[in-house]
């Protein structure tokens, strides 16, 4: 039947707003990346990369490797963090796409990819350098390659699939995911589960192994620390066993914003639907299907439960939505589609006027303002006390930051006898600080401390004197004041054995 002329008419103005909003954000996240100041994490994940190692503390090493190849190349510049991010998450949509093809028709992938570029999960893996940058990338390679193992028969991706999955581990700890998901998928699929029990399968692992055996051999070197951290520590500061609804409402809200209200509560609906249908018979449902979700909803429900325990952070979920978008494309309408477009073009938008104008100042040390003009202060600062050495407390963000804009070690917490991440494993000798002044930086984004005239406690025990200086203030247009930072001339290191 053909349409009306007026009809068609609708739906290029509609096409026309899809392809202007995906324009429109695509721009700006190319802008972000010019104008964006240094996070907190793109230095802490840098320190990484100026500290080569098998592993890491906190997280494994890809991160800190993809980083330092940037920086080697390219040079030491913020920008440069950045576009090491975006480049590895254009890789990341690129693969996404490949992947969509492999399950769904080319029309139902297109869909996918604009579901999956409207989020905001996106822009945050292209403009700040986490762990989960070089994860989703090898994720959905993972993915890819299980594929081609598992429906294509082609039995040299086993190994490929043990390699990438290995990386994936050794991105972020969360890369465990894809055996559970690969092994509940074989477990469920009658059609496939004799793959679990074959020499392709131990193939796939024993490579897996092999290829996460540098982050094995740091642990075992260093008391598995890392393990310990990422597990056992995790589990004491849940503080017993009892359910927190805020935490369950945070960890809502984040995700609601990093996928949008759309995206968000179709993967709610839809999933209510299925439950419904299929009613826990998961091995009713066709095999691709099957596959996706097995990658998909443990990650996504799992960490919803473990929310009403222990604060979930938003990434944590971001692996579970490549196989969870190109699964809500076969459900998700046109119409609902434009609507999540337009809502990340809404987003996207606000955000700009964010980075350039700064009207909401963030109470907090996650945030791109002032970090350079707070480095160019503190070697103005220490130009009056030749000499003393800086170091900060602030878990790793203010040391961070400082290691990376000045042209010397900037201690952390490790200085007042404290746990300080990765600050603990890069071999520094506290004592040949003995006797030497210090400049203590407190980061103060709640303005607590008027004049900066608080004396930190901590610092009792390890200094002769501490004496409060005059604060820096960051400050933006108009002189509004939209950062503080607490100075303290500390006198007389003497570390404790």
């Amino acid at each position: 039947m053909i349409k009306p002329e007026g009809m068609n008419g609708i739906t290029k103005n509609k096409t026309g707003i899809v392809f202007f909003s995906i324009a429109v954000i695509l721009l700006l996240r190319l802008v972000f990346i010019g104008l964006m100041g240094l996070m907190p994490q793109d230095a802490y994940y840098d320190f990484y990369g100026e500290h080569l190692a098998l592993s890491y503390y906190d997280h494994p090493p890809a991160i800190g490797y993809v980083l330092r190849l940037f920086t080697e190349i390219f040079g030491k510049k913020v920008f440069v963090l950045k576009l090491a991010d975006s480049v590895i998450c254009f890789l990341t949509i690129l693969f996404f796409y490949r992947l969509s093809l492999s399950f769904v028709s080319k029309h139902r992938a297109q869909r996918a990819i604009a579901i999956f570029f409207s989020t905001l999960m996106v822009t945050i893996l292209s403009l700040i350098s986490t762990p989960d940058v070089p994860l989703l990338l090898f994720w959905t390679v993972s993915l890819i390659s299980l594929h081609r193992a598992i429906f294509l028969e082609k039995k040299i991706y086993w190994i490929w699939s043990g390699i990438f999955i290995g990386l994936s581990f050794d991105s972020k700890y969360t890369g465990i995911f894809l055996l559970a998901g690969l092994v509940l998928f074989l477990l469920l699929s009658a059609k496939y589960r004799s793959l679990l029990f074959s020499r392709w399968f131990l193939l796939c692992l024993l490579f897996f192994l092999m290829t996460i055996s540098p982050v094995i051999i740091w642990n075992v070197q260093n008391d598995f620390a890392s393990f310990r951290f990422q597990s056992a520590a995790r589990v004491q500061s849940m503080d017993g066993f009892h359910i927190d609804l805020l935490n369950f409402a945070g960890a809502l809200g984040h995700q609601t914003a990093v996928l949008m209200p759309i995206l968000f509560f179709a993967f709610i609906y839809f999933l209510f639907k299925v439950l419904k249908k299929y009613r826990f018979r998961f091995f009713d449902i066709a095999p691709d299907k099957l596959f996706l979700l097995c990658f998909f909803i443990p990650v996504f429900v799992g960490f919803f439960l473990l929310s009403f325990l222990y604060w979930v952070k938003l990434n944590w979920m971001m692996p579970s939505y490549i196989s969870g978008i190109i699964w809500i494309s076969l459900y998700l309408g046109k119409k609902w589609i434009n609507a999540q477009l337009l809502c990340s073009l809404i987003v996207h938008l606000v955000l700009a006027i964010e980075v350039l104008f700064y009207p909401v100042a963030i109470k907090s040390d996650d945030t791109w303002v002032g970090w350079e003009e707070l480095a160019k202060q503190v070697k103005s600062i220490q130009s009056n006390y030749p000499g003393a050495f800086i170091f900060s407390a602030d878990d790793y963000k203010t040391s961070a930051v400082l290691n990376f804009y000045l042209d010397e070690m900037v201690y952390s917490r490790n200085i007042i006898g404290e746990r300080a991440l990765q600050f603990d494993f890069i071999g520094s000798d506290l004592n040949i600080l003995s006797g030497k002044n210090a400049l203590f930086i407190d980061s103060d984004p709640r303005f607590s401390h008027e004049k900066g005239d608080g004396l930190p406690h901590a610092l009792s025990g390890y200094f002769d004197s501490v004496t409060p200086i005059d604060p820096i203030l960051i400050t933006r247009t108009g002189g509004r004041i939209v950062r503080k930072f607490s100075v303290y001339l500390c006198t007389n290191y003497h570390p404790q054995k």
